[in-house]
Formats: structure tokens, C-alpha cells, sequence
């Protein structure tokens, strides 16, 4: 809703980069689209690590040699991963994938309904014990909080397209409701099921054997195919700006740069292979950021001639808590990586 106020302050704003330029220029401009453009990086990492996770618990017996290099089957699975989406980032139109991709949200609730047939129905594991309250996890946990109610990147684009505006603040409430409501769904039932066992993918505790564990692992499989070039698309497509005017025409370097992305996420997830880990350190370090932080500052400075004094302690609570949340959980969660990278 801030990010609305800011995008309503003045004609011509229509992205977030645009606030951060209306409310700290270009440096602000710049801070933003790099924070946006990391985000959307780690979450390719992320999609390599989801693949090599569920495909190796398919196959755990896959693996390669290639030129006296042995490949586990997480190593093997990462790298062919990365060689399938690969032609799909040399894609200048990606109209075809942004069609598919929205069948992401049929697949996010087909999983869900998996998890739940798998549970009630086939009676899995409907009995497992757990604490109700660790506190250890709690800075984790909110890093993986906020990393589920990171949209507020396309937000401005959202609301700026649609058409009938007035009805944004009723959208947002449907989409956050439903969000919440199915994630809460998913935290009960998951963890009655699966309790202290409980792998950072659901996926991975479901039993082989059942036609519902396969939908639901086979869906996780797909899905990422299909949305990975339009999450580097915006990356990419950023350092291209920086090729030469000259060779603007040329399709080379922009395969070459999206080739070296590609190529750099496999190399980042093989690096760090802990699925849930890495997504609390987004949520934590980034979402924290583009969600609490920024559009409660952006808010501040454009606005601070018109903000009532209810709304400026409002913006200052949301950011004091961002920023707790932010050191806390980014503080725990590279602690825990390192640990496991130690061991």
C-alpha cells in the first residue's frame, strides 16, 4: 500500500526503481535494481539446488565420470539441469515460457493437494511428534517468512497495468489471504506428518511408492523448467545494456552473457547445496529489504511533507523490525551454511 502512496505521489513512476529514484535519485535507482537483480539470481540458484534435490531422490543411484571427475547423482542432476534450461535463456521471446510458467500456480496448489491426499487419505506418517516452539530456528525461520511474501518486486508493475486500480488494495488482500491460508495448511499438515524429520523440501519426506508422492515430486521437477529464463531474463537483460552500441545487433555477447549466468548459478548451488538455508539468506538479507525497509523509507522521503504522524511511527516500527529481522536472520542463516560447508 506504501508502494502505491509512492507510485500515486507523481506522474511517470511506474516500477521500483522509479520510487527509489523519486526518493534518493539515482544512487537510489541504482540500489534498488541491484538488490532486485540479486534477488532474482538467487532464486535461480535456488531452482538448481530444488532439481538436483528431487531428481537425485528419484535416482540416487544416477552418477557420470567425466574426464576422471566422478559425479554423485546431485552433481549429475545439477549439471543436466543446467544444460536443459540453458537454450531457454538464449531466448530473446519468451511469450511461449510466460504462458507456461503461469500454470506455476495450478502446480503450487496440485503439490499442496498431494500433501494432503498423502496425509489424510493414505494415512502417512499422520501421527509424528515435534516441539511446539524452538527458538533456536526462529531467526531461520523468519528469513523463510519473508522469502514466501516476496512479490513486492512486481507490485508497482501490477498495479500500474491494471485496469481498474481502485482495486488493488482488494487484490492484495485476496492474494496475501489465499498465500497465507495455504501456507498454514501446508505448516500444519507438513510438519503433523513429518515432524523433526522434516527435509527443506516436503518432497523429499513423501513415500516413494504412492502415485501422489510421484505427482507431487514429478510437479516440483517441471515446474522450475519453466520459469528460470523469465527469472534471469530481467538480469540479463540489464548487462546487455552495457555492450557496446556497435555490437548491439550482434546476438553473440548476449548469449555469451547468458550463457556465464548460467554457468554461475550451477557453480554457486554446487557450492552451496543446502536448499532451505540459502532461501532464509534471501529472505533475510533481500526480501527483508524490498519488502519492509525500502518501501517504508521510499515512503518516508517522498512523501514526508504529506505523512500523517501515525503513518511516519508506523513506517519506522515496520523498519525497525525489517532491520532486526534482516541482522538476525542473516546472521544465523550464513552461520548455519558455513557449519555445514565445515562439515
Amino acid at each position: 500500500m506504501l508502494l502505491r502512496d509512492c507510485l500515486d505521489s507523481e506522474p511517470g513512476l511506474g516500477t521500483y526503481p522509479d520510487i527509489g529514484q523519486a526518493a534518493f535519485g539515482t544512487a537510489g535507482r541504482v540500489v534498488i535494481s541491484i538488490i532486485l537483480y540479486v534477488e532474482l539470481y538467487a532464486c535461480c540458484v535456488e531452482y538448481i539446488i530444488l532439481e538436483s534435490d528431487n531428481l537425485s531422490s528419484l535416482f540416487p543411484n544416477a552418477n557420470i565420470s567425466l574426464g576422471g571427475f566422478e559425479l554423485d547423482s546431485h552433481h549429475f542432476f545439477a549439471l543436466m539441469t543446467t544444460l536443459a534450461v540453458l537454450p531457454t535463456v538464449w531466448l530473446r521471446d519468451l511469450s511461449v515460457l510466460s504462458y507456461i510458467s503461469a500454470g506455476g500456480v495450478i502446480a503450487s496448489v496440485l503439490v499442496v493437494l498431494c500433501l494432503f491426499w498423502i496425509g489424510l487419505i493414505d494415512n502417512v506418517g499422520i501421527h509424528s511428534e515435534g516441539t511446539v516452539l524452538n527458538l533456536g530456528t526462529l531467526p531461520v525461520a523468519i528469513g523463510l517468512y519473508g522469502y514466501c511474501y516476496s512479490g513486492h518486486a512486481v507490485f508497482p508493475n501490477i498495479y500500474t497495468s491494471m485496469a481498474q486500480p481502485n482495486r488493488f488494495p482488494a487484490v492484495l488482500l485476496a492474494c496475501f489471504g489465499l498465500c497465507t491460508l495455504m501456507y498454514a495448511g501446508v505448516a500444519y499438515m507438513g510438519y503433523t506428518m513429518f515432524g523433526e524429520k522434516t527435509e527443506s523440501q516436503f518432497t523429499l519426506n513423501l513415500p516413494q511408492d504412492l502415485v501422489a508422492s510421484k505427482v507431487a515430486v514429478w510437479t516440483t521437477v517441471v515446474n522450475p523448467f519453466t520459469k528460470y529464463a523469465l527469472t534471469m531474463s530481467p538480469v540479463a537483460m540489464s548487462l546487455e545494456e552495457l555492450i557496446p552500441s556497435n555490437h548491439m545487433k550482434s546476438h553473440m555477447y548476449a548469449i555469451c552473457i547468458r550463457t556465464a549466468l548460467v554457468i554461475s548459478t550451477l557453480l554457486v548451488a554446487l557450492s552451496i547445496p543446502f536448499f532451505g538455508l540459502v532461501m532464509s539468506l534471501i529472505g533475510s538479507l533481500l526480501t527483508m529489504l524490498v519488502t519492509l525497509i525500502l518501501p517504508c523509507a521510499c515512503f518516508l522521503s517522498i512523501l514526508r511533507g504529506k505523512a500523517t504522524r501515525f503513518q511516519i511511527a508506523v513506517c519506522i516500527i515496520i523498519i525497525a523490525v525489517g532491520v532486526v529481522s534482516s541482522v538476525f536472520g542473516t546472521r544465523s542463516s550464513l552461520s548455519r551454511i558455513i557449519e555445514n560447508l565445515s562439515s
